[in-house]
């Protein structure tokens, strides 16, 4: 049996390809957690990438004939699949703003865990959020749908085709901003129920001085911010539903922008 011919511009085409997929997968909040062996993501990112090379239409007179532009190319596919997992993580990042907003209005600011998911310190009512949202966005089949974005994004955008326009940064720009916005969104309640726990205990304090405001008012404000972070929760699956559901359009948007 004769071997079947490999050009090299067919190994470079699904270089590009590769490149594309795996930094899209190891840098997503599940499928990039430090928890998921390094050859598990490796050998999903190549199953993905062997799929979408037949699929995928690379013209032969995209490579260049220098290193330096090719490596230029090999950049440029990096950041289309670092710019979609940015969106996504975009929205994790706005829950975790108001898990710490809420842990800091609750006294909880310095009390931290480590996070199983990236290795680091985070604060244990950011954290706990977080994972509220990242079991939503599995139950919802988020992960398929980021999936789907990333064969629909080289059709959108083909390989080589990414350039930086006006458009997609201030898609960038707007989502940044709805990042902040979603986590004083979902974080208000229960800060305004902490301020005004607070701002009870300080009228105490001035008149019935002999109680012991501390021993009181610690308690107190961890249960009451408890009490409204379990009423966060449902804010949290309401945004996280639209977000997801809306994801696929999002990203699409910010494709047809570079």
């Amino acid at each position: 049996m004769n071997p079947i011919p490999v050009t090299p511009d067919q190994v470079a085409a699904f270089g590009l390809i590769f490149i594309r997929v795996t930094t899209f997968l190891f840098l997503l909040p599940f499928y990039g957690s430090a928890n998921v062996p390094v050859q598990i993501k490796a050998f999903l990112s190549l199953l993905l990438s062997v799929a979408l090379f037949g699929a995928v239409k690379v013209s032969p007179g995209l490579f260049p004939g220098s290193g330096l532009a090719l490596l230029a190319m090999v950049v440029a596919e990096m950041m289309v699949g670092a710019l979609i997992a940015l969106f996504v993580r975009m929205f994790f990042a706005g829950v975790q703003i108001a898990g710490q907003l809420i842990g800091f209005q609750m006294g909880l600011a310095i009390v931290n865990v480590i996070d199983p998911q990236t290795g680091t310190q985070a604060s244990i009512v950011a954290q706990f959020g977080y994972l509220v949202a990242l079991l939503i966005f599995l139950t919802i089949d988020g992960h398929h749908a980021l999936l789907v974005a990333m064969v629909k994004s080289f059709d959108i955008l083909p390989v080589g085709g990414f350039g930086l326009t006006k458009v997609m940064v201030s898609h960038i720009i707007d989502m940044s901003a709805r990042m902040f916005v979603l986590g004083v969104k979902i974080g208000a309640p229960a800060m305004a129920a902490l301020l005004l726990t607070q701002a009870a205990m300080g009228v105490v304090a001035k008149t019935v001085p002999q109680m012991n405001i501390l021993a009181v008012g610690f308690p107190l404000t961890i249960s009451v911010g408890l009490f409204m972070l379990g009423l966060v929760l449902m804010l949290i699956g309401h945004f996280a539903t639209n977000f997801f559901t809306d994801l696929q359009i999002y990203l699409l948007r910010l494709l047809r922008a570079m």
